[in-house]
């Protein structure tokens, strides 16, 4: 059995990401979790976010851009019947 106060750093990231990813209170994320059944008070949530969230904010800051699901084309070729086509 896990001892009190003492979760993985996922489960921290979890809650955080909830927190800022979704504009969520720390009640509200402690609900999400409890519904989980991982028992955190919002004051241990108001800790994480102190102590992990400069962390996490370095993190994704020096991630590279990733391609989203929109491309934009300056042109395209395409053939039809044998024709080349520049749109």
């Amino acid at each position: 059995m896990r001892t009190p106060g003492r979760f993985p750093l996922s489960i921290i990231q979890y809650a955080l990401w909830l927190y800022h990813r979704f504009s969520l209170s720390q009640r509200d994320v402690q609900e999400l979790l409890q519904e989980r059944g991982l028992q955190v008070s919002h004051e241990t949530l108001h800790q994480w976010n102190i102590k992990f969230a400069p962390l996490l904010t370095e993190k994704l800051r020096h991630r590279g851009p990733r391609r989203g699901s929109r491309w934009f084309l300056d042109e395209v070729c395409i053939d039809i019947r044998g024709k080349k086509f520049w749109l």
